[in-house]
């Protein structure tokens, strides 16, 4: 059976997430893992964090990762595989352990720098402003409508960040340019813009300092050719070499996430079921919205998994 396994990224994280999946000693072994490589303790962050703890980008980018690869391995015990994986935003990272492009050693180390990188740059706009610079969904506009506002608008730090639906663009922003930039996107024909909990505007420009900062620790982990078949945020295509998905993982840091593309490329492998392979429903919802006539299911927890053996 052809399974595409999605990976969720920040948004996704809640406080216990992945608990249940501990009852497989491979699941154990990999938190374990974790632990020893970030230098902390995995267990304790995903069990005992409140949400405001989790949502800081230095907690949240390791936490669902773990979260992730914990349902990738309890899956893979129950003799579900993926024939080919993609992952929203911080997701890509456990696509990338799942493809083989990185080692799981790798993808938390990278993780969790990544994480203590973004959360510190993000720390240093909000301090450059009397409110954080962040995200923000804008529901009930054709994304290339969004665009095309934007660029006609030319509102100073504002940004799409991520192409989620046909029916949800999110923008990046400084607080003044999301604050602006609402207004006008409701008199356009907006149904809502809703700001995002998240640490900072990611997927923009304005990360730029961090992508700089993050380069030579990528260029220090080697990169394989991927096994199966994975897909780019960056671009909506399928990733074909080591050399492009080490290219793509710097620029990933501050490109908009082509989700609405991905799935589309995702599509024409022509699978039988999609996985959402991580916590909560986010993208099984933005699935449903695509149209694509390809049944996705979630299988973040040990129930969600058991139904589907």
């Amino acid at each position: 059976m052809k399974i595409v396994f999605l990976f969720p990224g920040q948004g996704a994280q809640s406080p216990g997430m992945a608990m249940d999946l501990m009852e497989s000693a491979g699941v154990k072994s990999l938190f374990d893992l974790a632990s020893d490589i970030l230098k902390r303790d995995m267990l304790s962050l995903l069990r005992d964090s409140d949400i405001e703890t989790l949502t800081r980008t230095d907690n949240s980018q390791p936490a669902i990762t773990l979260a992730n690869l914990a349902a990738l391995i309890f899956l893979e015990e129950k003799g579900i595989k993926p024939s080919a994986c993609a992952g929203f935003s911080l997701g890509e990272y456990a696509a990338l352990a799942a493809a083989g492009v990185i080692s799981k050693e790798d993808c938390f180390s990278l993780v969790g720098q990544r994480g203590l990188i973004m959360q510190s740059v993000s720390d240093k706009l909000k301090s450059s402003e009397t409110e954080a610079p962040g995200m923000a969904a804008v529901i009930g506009l054709a994304p290339e409508k969004v665009e095309s506002y934007i660029e006609s608008w030319k509102i100073e730090g504002l940004y799409a960040a991520n192409f989620n639906s046909p029916k949800q663009t999110v923008v990046s922003g400084t607080a003044s340019a999301l604050a602006q930039a609402e207004k006008l996107f409701k008199e356009a024909g907006a149904k809502r813009v809703i700001k995002l909990n998240v640490a900072g505007p990611f997927h923009s420009p304005l990360m730029a300092q961090a992508a700089k900062e993050f380069e030579p620790i990528l260029e220090g982990v080697s990169f394989n050719n991927p096994l199966i078949p994975i897909f780019s945020n960056v671009t909506g295509k399928e990733i074909k070499s080591a050399e492009e998905a080490k290219k793509l993982a710097l620029l990933h840091i501050t490109s908009p996430v082509r989700w609405t593309e991905e799935e589309k490329s995702i599509a024409q492998l022509n699978p039988e079921k999609i996985l959402e392979a991580g916590p909560g429903k986010v993208l099984q919802g933005l699935w449903k919205d695509s149209g694509i006539e390809i049944p996705c299911f979630g299988a973040g927890t040990v129930s969600e998994i058991n139904s589907l053996v």
